[in-house]
């Protein structure tokens, strides 16, 4: 990659290094009953591996990802991944829970690397080509989130949970390699220490209502979202599934078919007001918890539910991430750092929301739990719209 714009082959393997990396803080969640097995913990104790690395996430976006405007981001890109590979191992070799608790926080905070590949793409990319780019990069990113609970399933009731770990750390290895002879260096155009950078960070949050209100919505539906897959772990573990590690990543497939369709909700709405995307995202998440609820000892209405789900959270957090990058192009890193650390806060949380009402009331307590969460979004979305100037929406 020594060209300034990049080509098709490039843009791929961009993709492909965001997908594999990213997967990483994903990998746990179906094999939460296999790590509760091995040291005699309840499944919902194991589960907090979910919240931690998506924890682990957000502190790595709100401390790492703004790093990037200042220092030359291959190095920064590839000292981020050398990271992960030691975490990774961290994780595959731990002899306690501690010790795999805290690598999960490790996990986490090192790999927001596709959060530092996408500004470079974005450097590299010709202005006609840029949306397309960075379009299919985030593609990579999807299919990294989404396939990683199938491949993490399969690998889990193979082998067992710490090879997966094994093969994490393998794969980033190689990506390390690839990406040291492949990316250009590229040197930082703002002159600016470290607190003056989260200075500015902090800044946009308080001076930009805009962006509070855009993060605090997709906060509120990844929470939900977050909460739905790690209790679906242990509602299809029970009986009357009892289903296997493998079986229950299979659902990631169901995931993947309802976030890649995400795009179609859009030609629902006029593409002049973007905040119809955002109540249609809202309605179909209302809905896809109505499905849970009634799942009984079938699987067609969960299925049918994972996609609503998915389609509504896309929906409300890609049309979100449109109107925060229109706010002001210059500082669209920063911005998304708000929002991103905004959004694994809600992950984390919604995480630990859902195996909280998973312990007062298993499956049903869930759904419900998650319809209000969804209904406070809703309530969010009229108190906010009504003080927005009608140009966010247009």
């Amino acid at each position: 990659m020594k060209q300034k714009h990049l080509g098709k082959a490039d843009t791929a393997f961009m993709a492909a290094c965001t997908g594999l990396i990213v997967a990483n803080i994903y990998y746990c969640q179906p094999l939460i009953v296999l790590i509760s097995k091995e040291w005699g913990l309840k499944e919902s104790a194991a589960g907090r591996v979910t919240y931690l690395t998506q924890i682990g996430y957000a502190l790595g976006l709100l401390l790492l990802v703004p790093l990037g405007d200042i220092l030359e981001r291959k190095k920064q890109i590839l000292v981020t991944t050398l990271v992960a590979i030691g975490s990774l191992l961290l994780a595959a070799t731990a002899q306690n829970f501690f010790v795999l608790q805290a690598a999960s926080l490790l996990i986490g905070i090192s790999s927001v690397v596709p959060q530092l590949i996408l500004p470079l793409a974005a450097h590299l990319a010709p202005d006609h080509k840029r949306g397309s780019i960075i379009g299919a990069i985030m593609g990579g990113l999807l299919v990294g989130i989404l396939a990683s609970r199938s491949v993490s399933g399969m690998v889990g009731a193979l082998s067992g949970w710490r090879e997966m770990y094994y093969i994490a750390a393998g794969i980033c290895a190689v990506l390390m390699v690839l990406m040291y002879f492949r990316f250009p260096d590229s040197q930082p155009t703002l002159k600016s220490n470290y607190g003056e950078l989260m200075r500015t960070v902090a800044h946009y949050a308080r001076t930009h209502p805009r962006l509070r209100e855009a993060s605090i919505m997709n906060a509120l539906s990844f929470a939900v979202l977050s909460a739905f897959w790690v209790t679906m772990v242990l509602f299809l573990s029970d009986a009357p599934f009892k289903y296997t590690s493998a079986q229950i990543g299979m659902f990631g497939i169901a995931g993947a078919a309802g976030a890649l369709a995400a795009p179609l909700v859009g030609k629902l709405s006029d593409g002049r007001d973007p905040g119809k995307n955002i109540i249609i995202g809202l309605v179909l998440e209302l809905l896809s918890f109505g499905t849970f609820y009634f799942t009984g000892s079938g699987i067609i209405l969960l299925l049918v539910g994972i996609v609503l789900l998915d389609v509504g959270h896309q929906s409300i957090m890609v049309t979100n991430q449109t109107i925060i990058y229109s706010l002001k192009p210059e500082a669209r890193n920063r911005f998304n750092t708000v929002y991103m650390t905004t959004t694994f806060i809600g992950g984390a949380g919604g995480s630990a929301m859902g195996l909280w009402l998973w312990n007062h009331g298993q499956w049903p307590v869930v759904c419900a739990g998650c319809t209000v969460i969804v209904l406070v979004n809703v309530a969010l979305f009229y108190m906010f719209r009504p003080a927005t100037d009608k140009k966010a929406f247009i």
